[in-house]
């Protein structure tokens, strides 16, 4: 297929705010796992798509199959929905107190 451009499960984003590896991003729409350090503006290679383990909001239970939702103001994943970006779903029990939840990420939401 002539137009056929990249998978799409790595994008380069342009980071928003400084962020380390592993740590979540929102560009626009697109929430996305920093694969390496970057500073604010810096181009950063983000996976949008498949299975992680990221930092919730720690007095949140997460059960297998709830949506989840990226809090940019907090940078914690939580299941709040208000003011906040629908990133995936829950793939794994996170006990409430829980610092991190195991996530599958779907892509890109508007």
């Amino acid at each position: 297929m002539k137009n056929y451009v990249q998978d799409g499960a790595v994008l380069t984003l342009t980071a928003p705010y400084d962020v380390t590896s592993g740590q979540a991003l929102k560009v626009g729409s697109i929430i996305g796992i920093a694969t390496a350090d970057a500073v604010e503006t810096a181009a950063v290679e983000a996976i949008t798509r498949g299975v992680v383990d990221v930092a919730k909001v720690s007095a949140q239970a997460w059960t297998v199959g709830a949506a989840i939702y990226w809090d940019d103001t907090a940078r914690l994943f939580t299941t709040t929905s208000t003011s906040n970006t629908l990133a995936g779903v829950a793939v794994a029990v996170a006990a409430n107190p829980s610092a991190t939840g195991r996530v599958r990420l779907n892509g890109t939401y508007s």
